[in-house]
């Protein structure tokens, strides 16, 4: 036989997005970028108003092709009505026919689930008293089918992540930040109003956003820590470290739960990261990423690494 290879195909990123929309100057800038320094306002301000349209076209093809055509908002809408029309005629096409409303409430629910102050998944928010039994297959389909992405509670932030799963809490994401836009139904309005876009339904948006651009850079899939009043919204396994992530899509950056989990596991954390508003710099293992870099996470994630790493053998 010959060999087989096989390809993880994801939406197109910002970076991407940036590409399609003859914005070569702005992903180049990104591009270019080996420090951890401020980002010049002549290239901050512009990247944060693309990133505005790409929350609403999201990185499926269509839509993006839509608006860089006809830069009509309303045919980007029409687009990922279409698409999300098709993905209810796949449901249909399930081999158990009474998997089909199961798997079409689940994936409905989505934007409610996310909008909860607490976003782990509730099956009964699908359904007034659905159990667990009865729809985790339904689910699974979904995560199977790529079209949602399932990330676990990790119970303890030690390598690998996988070995320390809570399976009993999870939170559901969709497969790209346009669908979840559309299937929220937010309207055209808030496009233009601001910072809101970022900030509707608590931040899910920007979550989704965030998780979307996380998954290709890393083997491992992010997980969350939660405990008490305090929850991170991501944790990565990056070779053998473990970073928590915050994803603060408001201008109130201070986050709490960060600050416990590095008082809880500090002998564990070389660095923490937080995606908000403010530019990008590192402030002793705090490094503040912009939210329209997270496609550079990885590569900036390494550069803040060794600067602590050389900061501590010189203090050494």
């Amino acid at each position: 036989m010959g060999k087989v290879e096989f390809f993880n195909i994801y939406p197109m990123s910002f970076s991407e997005f940036l590409l399609a929309n003859e914005d070569e100057n702005l992903k180049l800038f990104l591009d270019s970028l080996d420090n951890i320094e401020n980002i010049p306002d002549a290239f901050f301000n512009p990247l944060y108003e693309k990133l505005k349209m790409y929350y609403v076209t999201g990185g499926m093809p269509e839509a993006v092709y839509m608006w860089t055509q006809e830069r009509d908002i309303e045919l980007v809408r029409k687009t990922l009505n279409n698409i999300l029309e098709a993905y209810e005629r796949d449901f249909a096409k399930h081999p158990n026919i009474y998997e089909f409303p199961k798997i079409s409430m689940i994936w409905k629910s989505i934007p409610s689930q996310l909008s909860k102050e607490n976003k782990k998944f509730i099956y009964k928010v699908v359904k007034e008293g659905a159990r667990a039994r009865e729809y985790e297959d339904a689910l699974q389909w979904l995560v199977n089918a790529n079209l949602v992405t399932k990330v676990f509670r990790c119970s303890v932030p030690r390598i690998p992540l996988s070995l320390y799963d809570d399976i009993s809490a999870f939170k559901i994401y969709l497969v790209d930040v346009g669908l979840l836009t559309r299937l929220s139904q937010l309207s055209p309005s808030t496009f233009g109003e601001g910072n809101r876009l970022f900030t509707e339904f608590k931040g899910a948006l920007t979550e989704n956003y965030i998780l979307q651009g996380l998954i290709p850079q890393f083997e491992v899939t992010p997980r969350y820590w939660a405990e008490n009043n305090y929850e991170v919204d991501f944790i990565i396994q990056s070779e053998n470290n473990i970073i928590p992530i915050e994803v603060k899509a408001e201008t109130n950056i201070k986050s709490k739960s960060l600050q416990k989990f590095k008082e809880k596991f500090s002998e564990d954390i070389k660095l923490r990261v937080r995606f908000s508003f403010e530019n990008l710099k590192l402030d002793n293992d705090l490094l503040n990423i912009p939210l329209f870099m997270v496609d550079y996470t990885e590569k900036i994630i390494n550069i803040a690494l060794n600067k602590i790493t050389n900061k501590e053998t010189y203090n050494g």
